[in-house]
């Protein structure tokens, strides 16, 4: 049975009627040997033209798509004391809920009826401003009224001018006439006298004549004296002229001055009541940032400050909180060299950490537990660390995404690219050599072809 014997039993006995003895005796096991070797590499030669996808395997986190429903800090917009808290860690609040109130600690706000007092300031500029605007009104009537006024007393003292001119011409007519009547009774004086020395006149007509003639002189003086009245008459019109104009300007500069001055005094009055209505609706506003509102619906992750009484400064950081309902994404990075095969469409399988997956990188199909993305987003800059950021959405083609899946969570992202034949893959691999990829354009036409 060892063998250790030289003596052989299939020398002396037939084993050819036993056919279980004849099955288990080795014929020709190098035969076995040749015919299994070759049937293997058949099979690795075959294996090789197995279709592989190449791929980029990328770590990254799941984060929200939008920048609006990202985590956030609230901030304070203006320094206070923390006076109560209204929310918990782990609350989940609406857009506009309450969660703490503050009070004032700068002594410009301390008044609790500062809203009040600056409303009566605003009240008190503005009827003054309207005062002035009434004084402006009522110079501006006496302004016109001044016009009017002017336009008369100019028409009266031109018809005084045209009756002082007409009494000039009138005297100095008379004035002529007088002259006249003067040289003829100097002429008629002479002639009685010489007729009264001939004896020819009486003594009573010369004297008589000379009567006359005294008369005439007393007219022509009497008319001289009238015709110097009427030319200063004239003049004086020509003076009452001129001083009316005179006198109608001072009164329209006066009137143009006071309104002007009260116009100025309207505008200062009408700017500091703007001030004042705007300092107003700062209080009021201010007043409204005591109170710290949810900026949108979410949980409340952390809280900075705490403590009551607290004072916080401007802009500090008051607590944490995380959206709710936002559109998941996931933030991948990669690396410098494989950048330039992504492009916007590209498919991504991800398995997020928590969600047990069995992965064949090289063929997704038979991949189990991973979820599908697409690539929406790439970054044209490097980050921090030489990596460039991409955003991966959820694929609406492929099974959804956990419910259960959170912003932060980790996720290990498979970009895939080019299908080509295994032994391709692997001489691109021994070389070093890029991945192929592929355009969504062509992507598409291939499934079309398909």
């Amino acid at each position: 049975m060892l063998g250790i014997s030289k003596n052989k039993i299939s020398d002396s006995v037939s084993f050819d009627g036993f056919k279980s003895i004849s099955m288990t005796i080795p014929k020709d096991e190098s035969k076995k040997r040749i015919q299994i070797l070759l049937w293997t590499m058949i099979g690795m030669f075959l294996f090789l033209f197995l279709p592989w996808t190449q791929n980029i395997r990328s770590k990254g986190f799941v984060t929200a798509l939008r920048p609006d429903q990202r985590p956030q800090t609230v901030h304070s917009i203006i320094a206070g004391r923390i006076e109560k808290w209204y929310v918990a860690e782990g609350d989940y609040v609406q857009k506009g809920d309450t969660i703490l109130r503050i009070s004032e600690i700068k002594d410009d706000y301390f008044d609790p009826q500062l809203l009040e007092r600056t409303q009566l300031q605003v009240e008190a500029k503005t009827l003054s401003a309207k005062s002035y605007s009434e004084k402006v009104k009522s110079l501006e009537i006496q302004i016109q009224a001044l016009k009017e006024n002017n336009v008369l007393r100019k028409e009266q003292a031109e018809n005084r001018l045209r009756m002082a001119e007409l009494n000039v011409i009138s005297d100095s007519i008379r004035f002529e006439q007088s002259k006249v009547n003067f040289k003829v009774g100097t002429e008629q004086l002479k002639r009685t006298d010489k007729l009264y020395q001939e004896g020819l006149r009486s003594l009573t007509d010369f004297e008589q004549r000379e009567l006359r003639f005294q008369e005439v002189q007393a007219g022509i003086v009497a008319a001289e004296n009238n015709l110097l009245k009427s030319k200063n008459a004239l003049i004086a019109a020509q003076i009452e002229l001129n001083a009316i104009d005179n006198d109608f300007r001072d009164k329209m500069a006066k009137a143009s001055a006071d309104k002007f001055e009260a116009m100025s005094a309207q505008f200062d009055a009408e700017g500091t009541a703007t001030k004042l209505e705007n300092q107003y609706t700062n209080y009021e506003v201010r007043t409204g940032y005591r109170f710290i509102l949810a900026p949108q619906e979410g949980y409340i992750t952390e809280a900075i400050q705490v403590g009551i009484g607290e004072t916080i400064k401007e802009g500090a950081e008051i607590m944490s909180i995380l959206p709710g309902n936002a559109q998941l994404a996931v933030e991948m990075f990669i690396e410098p060299v494989d950048f330039p095969l992504i492009r916007i469409g590209n498919k991504v399988r991800f398995i997020f950490d928590g969600w047990p997956a069995i992965v064949f990188s090289g063929w997704p199909q038979i991949t189990n537990g991973t979820f599908g993305g697409v690539v929406t987003a790439i970054d044209n800059f490097a980050g921090p660390d030489g990596k460039y950021r991409v955003l991966v959405v959820e694929d609406l083609e492929e099974k959804r995404w956990p419910t259960q899946l959170r912003i932060g969570s980790g996720a290990d992202g498979i970009a895939l690219l080019n299908d080509v034949p295994l032994w391709y893959e692997i001489w691109r691999q021994l070389n070093g050599f890029p991945a192929d990829y592929y355009t969504a354009r062509e992507k598409a036409e291939n499934q079309n072809k398909k």
